[in-house]
Order: structure tokens, then sequence, then C-alpha cells
């Protein structure tokens, strides 16, 4: 008789966005004429620019194309797109990150649900509370995180840095020292964004301690301030206890088309074992790559055009959350974020938990959004609001919240 891996029954109820989009199907199933904004889920509305409408026209010709076709993408990835990469992502900032250091993929979440499979199942993680889901639920399924506390909404094994207002939602230094260290800037959920002094603490714990920061830059493309760094590789020393995850999705829209990387310096290892070599053998056993045709759309991101155009797409993004924050502080709410994220977090009023104003703002309002419970237990008595809706709509539902 086959088995099933038992660390997926230990996963608690169903995935937060899942919950999410069965509440929002009932009330719309009982309430057909109410119109419903979504502000919750972090998917972006604006189309893609043309500037990658163009290189995807391109690709699919050259598809069509025998001297020009293209099967199996190469296992890291095609030259052209790692090198635009290197070039404008990392040695434009500094950072001396090679070509062949770089992983590309469908995307952020999948490699950071896939890294975690190149540690041992004895690695100790740590992650900050509140926190991306994905980080602590790949965890589980591995069988890394021990047993779960109704109660508390804890995992035995797993290291909870707490974030809240009181410490402004930055993480102090584990107490405790952990394997894999879970960090995300500019934060999801709670769009807040961290120095670059502060950061290279980070790296100089985890070098000191011999622990690796699996770092979450996906939404480095929205940092305004010049003192908060877009990679963790400009800081001294992260080449040798740092792994970041990027994704094409917020900046350039790719939620629908897919693609993102993974970087793994050579100079990180454990003993005289390479990650980058771990890494590289995963990813061509299982490999979760991008066609060409999307490498090239994600090629032209780095033009001279495409940082035009998508320069405009995030301050659009930025303008709905400028919208959202002034309007929501204005109403008298407790908000933050919103700065170089296009996350709002704000604290619900009064005694209301993260569901129950959930369910008040889709029931009153119509507006969806995202309970900070959801996150982790310090996210209890918070929300989140994305950026990522249409302008128009966007103001509509400060209105309504203000209305309230």
């Amino acid at each position: 008789m086959f088995k099933i891996n038992d660390n997926y029954l230990k996963l608690p109820g169903s995935y937060l966005f899942s919950t999410i989009g069965k509440k929002v199907a009932a009330y719309s199933a009982a309430h057909p004429e109410k119109e419903i904004i979504r502000l919750g889920i972090g998917d972006v509305t604006q189309p893609l620019a043309p500037v990658i409408v163009e290189a995807l026209k391109k690709a699919v010709e050259e598809m069509g194309v025998q001297e020009t076709f293209h099967g199996y993408a190469p296992d890291l990835g095609y030259e052209f797109l790692r090198n635009a990469i290197a070039e404008n992502d990392y040695r434009a900032r500094g950072c001396e990150i090679a070509a062949d250091e770089i992983f590309v993929s469908d995307g952020a979440k999948s490699d950071s649900g896939n890294i975690q499979e190149i540690f041992s199942v004895d690695n100790k993680i740590a992650v900050c509370d509140p926190v991306y889901p994905v980080y602590v639920d790949s965890n589980v399924m591995a069988g890394r995180t021990g047993t779960y506390d109704p109660a508390t909404g804890t995992w035995s094994d797993v290291i909870y840095m707490p974030c809240t207002m009181e410490n402004g939602f930055s993480p102090e230094l584990p107490k405790k020292r952990p394997d894999l260290i879970y960090l995300c800037y500019p934060n999801n959920p709670t769009g807040a964004s961290i120095t670059k002094d502060a950061l290279q603490e980070w790296v100089n714990y985890a070098n000191r301690e011999g622990c690796v920061i699996i770092y979450d830059a996906a939404y480095e493309a929205y940092i305004a301030e010049e003192n908060v760094p877009h990679s963790i590789y400009e800081c001294e020393g992260a080449r040798t206890c740092a792994i970041e995850l990027h994704s094409f999705s917020k900046n350039a829209g790719f939620t629908g088309v897919r693609l993102g990387y993974t970087v793994v310096p050579r100079d990180l290892k454990c003993g005289d074992v390479s990650l980058h070599a771990l890494w590289a053998r995963r990813h061509g056993t299982k490999y979760n790559g991008a066609p060409y045709i999307v490498q090239r759309a994600g090629e032209a991101v780095y033009s001279d055009e495409g940082k035009r155009q998508l320069k405009a797409q995030v301050a659009y993004y930025m303008k709905n959350a400028q919208v959202i924050y002034e309007g929501l502080k204005e109403a008298g709410y407790t908000v933050f974020g919103g700065v170089n994220a296009p996350y709002i977090w704000l604290k619900t009023p009064g005694s209301m938990t993260s569901w129950e104003f959930f369910d008040r703002l889709l029931e009153t309002a119509g507006v969806v959004g995202t309970p900070g419970s959801g996150f982790g237990p310090s996210g209890e008595g918070y929300f989140r609001l994305t950026a990522f809706g249409t302008y128009e709509n966007t103001v509509k539902a400060i209105e309504r919240i203000k209305a309230l």
C-alpha cells in the first residue's frame, strides 16, 4: 500500500487566500447586485507594458521559424537574460554577482517554496511574524516545523521574530540560533523597509552564527528612499551567507506570465559543499524554468524603454498606495507602510479581530482586504490592503471605508 507525506496533513485549515476566495464567492452569490473591490491579493491590474508585448510578439515569431526555434531552455536560464540581470540588478549597484550565479525560474513563489529542499530537515528556521505564508508552509510540508498549536497559531520548531508596532515592524536578531532565516524587504505584509546598516547587522549575525539568510526582494522596485538597499548583496559579506529571490511579477506585471530568478553565490558553502552546486543539480533535475518567449520578455524589462515604461507602472501603484495611506489616516486609522512598498498595514479599530474587520469591510463596504492574522500570530489586530488595484477602484474603496 502506498503512503502519503503525512506532513501535508499537519497544515492547518486551508491556504489563506483560498479562505478569502471562498468568503468572497459566498458573499457575491448572496448579493449579486453588489460591486466588490478587491484590494486583498497582491495581483497586478495594469496590462503589460508595450515594450514587453513587442518582445513577446517577436519571440513568438522566432518560435515559428526553423532557424530561430527554441526548445527546452538551459537549466540556469538563457544567457541573454542572466547577463541583463547581472548587469542591471547587481553590477550597476556595486554588487559582485556573476551571470552564472543567477538561476531563472517561473517565479519567486516557486523558488521560495523549493529552496528549502537543498537543506537538511534538521535545520531550524526563523521567520518574521507576520510573514508570507509560503515560507512556513513549505517547511511544514518538508517536516521541519514540529507540531502546530492551534491556540497560538505557532509551530514548535519555528523561531518566530515578532514584527509589531512597538518595534517598528523590524525584528530583533534571534536570541536562539536558527539555521535558516527568512527575510523579506520591502516587507509583505507590513510594508516595512530596512536600512542598509540594519541589514548589514543581519549579514554579520548570519556569518558569525553560521546561518543562511533567504532574502525575498520581490518588491525592491518600489523602494523610494536612498538608505534602503535593493539587494542584500549591497552588504559586505552577504555572498557567504545569503540567497536572494526576485520576481518579475510586481515590477513588470508578470503575474500571468511567470518569471523570476534566484541568486546562489558560489561562495555560499556548507563545509566544502557548494550550495550553488546543490541548487544547480536540483534546478536541472526538477526544471521549473521559464520558456524562451517569457525570458525574451524579461530581457526587455532592462532595455531603456522598458525601464521607462515600468517606472511609470510602479509610480501608478505607489500613487494608489498614497491614496490608501492618506485616506485611512484621514479617517482615523493607524496605518503603516506604503512608502517603499505597495502594501498598507493598518491597525483594526478597537478590539476588532482581523477576520471581524474583513467581514465588516466586505459586508458594509464591498471591499476585500487580507486579515493580518493569516500571516501569523503577531498579525492579529492588523489588516493588509494592496495598492495593486486600479486607481479608480482604489479611490472608490477608500471613500467607502471612510464612510463606515
